[in-house]
């Protein structure tokens, strides 16, 4: 026997999304609400246009709230059509029969269930969208003012796992800002574009616009059936599709795209913290929190959770996008297993992405930076890390060629443990003698080859100033 509790999903496995604010707005209970939405909606469309009495969308619209429905009844008998929305027309019209019975018979008039849940997945996904918004605004803040703070901060580059030039933290917190500030532009558009879903049983529109003939209304200037769909989605707040999409998936498609490339660049984010809270790299750490990080074996333990969630999150969006486009292949007028196949994944990837953009934020404005142990670990080549300047100073006097092999032979020695790349340097007479325009100390310091790094990051704060402004505004000017 089934109990109540194990019906329940309460995020036990879920630990990117458990206990943030995605999970309500895609929850079960949200859905239904939206679909109760797309039905008020329709109603009060159809109103607005005197197709049906105003008292009828009242009462529609006063009986659309998910906590007068059994949920779980709802799903179990989904089973019997492959979709909620049978279920839930029957329960909506048997809620508003019991206080305005005229009104019933206007419940879901023309209607058909993938126009009410098409609409609903929208509507979910705008909220969704807004709740990941707000966490992406704070990520880009947090991530400005590091890159301000850091501006000169010289660090080690690292290429293929390795030490590779002088970089600076700033440019790398840039790095990120620059990627997730793209990613996020593209379902910032999407939260103002997904469009409501109107176009009857085959996408003709046929039902609605033969209620409105019999209902009185004029075609003079066209169908009715047209302004009620522009109607609909003004009720709902979407945008007016030029067409129904009962079969062209584009949206929904082009929306777990989207969310795959932000949840990836949270992924990217994630990925490098986890390189710089190695216990052998120690640049940075996650903030501080009583008990987070902890072992069940090791007392030392400080894992890095919040980019572990997110490399974790990052790795299971795109799976779930390609579904999305498979779902792409949908035949005929109205698919038959393609459009089922959408909603679970298009879900999962809201709550997961919701999930990492809301563990971003709590990483992003905790993040330390150990200063210090950057310009350690600089040195631990002796030196070789600049040896790509030493080679470009060279050039004009050995050529490009001698010059990188004849210092190539240098770090090789240093790697061989025949002294540091700066002593072998110091000590070869045959290149001392056309480095003379600069000190030896100077040349090899990590902190005067940095390139266009500050004019870089400069650029950026520049371009993302609007989003970022207020939270770079106290940081001292270079």
């Amino acid at each position: 026997m089934t109990t109540p509790h194990e019906l329940v999903d309460v995020g036990l496995l879920s630990t990117v999304s458990s206990g943030t604010p995605i999970e309500a707005a895609v929850s079960d209970r949200a859905w239904l609400q939206a679909m109760l939405d797309a039905e008020a909606a329709l109603a009060r469309a159809q109103a607005s246009l005197g197709l049906i009495p105003k008292a009828s969308a009242k009462a529609i619209t006063a009986a659309a709230r998910a906590d007068r429905y059994d949920i779980a009844d709802l799903a179990h008998r989904a089973r019997e059509a492959a979709n909620p929305v049978v279920a839930l027309v029957t329960e909506l019209q048997r809620t508003v029969a019991a206080d305005h019975p005229a009104a019933a018979d206007h419940v879901h008039r023309g209607g058909t269930s993938q126009d009410i849940l098409d609409s609903a997945a929208m509507l979910v996904a705008t909220r969704a969208l807004q709740l990941i918004h707000q966490d992406v605004e704070r990520i880009l803040r947090a991530l400005a003012r590091l890159a301000a703070l850091h501006r000169d901060t010289p660090m080690a580059g690292r290429t293929l796992t390795q030490h590779a030039v002088p970089t600076t933290f700033g440019l790398k917190a840039a790095g990120w800002l620059f990627a997730i500030h793209q990613a996020a532009q593209r379902t910032q558009a999407a939260m103002t574009s997904l469009p409501a879903q109107l176009g009857g049983a085959a996408g003709t529109l046929a039902a609605y616009h033969e209620y409105a003939l019999l209902d009185g209304a004029s075609t003079e200037h066209g169908s009715p059936a047209l302004l009620l769909a522009e109607a609909f989605a003004e009720e709902l707040g979407l945008a007016a599709p030029l067409l129904p999409w009962h079969t062209a998936r584009v949206p929904i498609a082009a929306l777990g795209a989207d969310l795959s490339l932000l949840v990836g660049t949270l992924g990217k984010l994630g990925a490098d913290v986890q390189v710089l809270a190695r216990t052998e790299v120690s640049e940075a750490a996650e903030p501080a929190v009583e008990g987070r990080g902890a072992s069940s074996a090791m007392p030392q333990k400080r894992n890095p959770v919040l980019a572990t969630l997110l490399v974790s999150a990052a790795m299971q969006v795109p799976p779930l996008a390609a579904t999305l486009a498979h779902c792409l292949v949908s035949e005929d007028e109205r698919p038959s297993g393609a459009w089922h196949a959408e909603w679970n994944p298009l879900r999962e990837a809201l709550r997961i992405t919701g999930g990492a953009a809301h563990t971003a934020a709590e990483l992003c404005e905790g993040l330390t930076v150990d200063r210090e142990r950057m310009a350690q670990n600089l040195q631990l080549t002796g030196g070789q890390v600049v040896a790509e300047r030493v080679v470009a100073r060279l050039s004009d006097a050995m050529g490009k060629a001698s010059a990188k092999k004849h210092i190539t032979a240098l770090t090789n020695a240093a790697g061989q443990g025949e002294g540091t790349f700066a002593q072998n340097l110091a000590a070869d007479a045959e290149v001392l003698q056309y480095l003379t325009d600069l000190p030896l100390s100077d040349l090899l310091d990590p902190a005067q080859y940095l390139g266009a790094s500050a004019e870089l990051i400069d650029r950026l704060l520049a371009h993302c100033a609007p989003a970022v402004q207020p939270a770079v505004s106290d940081v001292p000017k270079p």
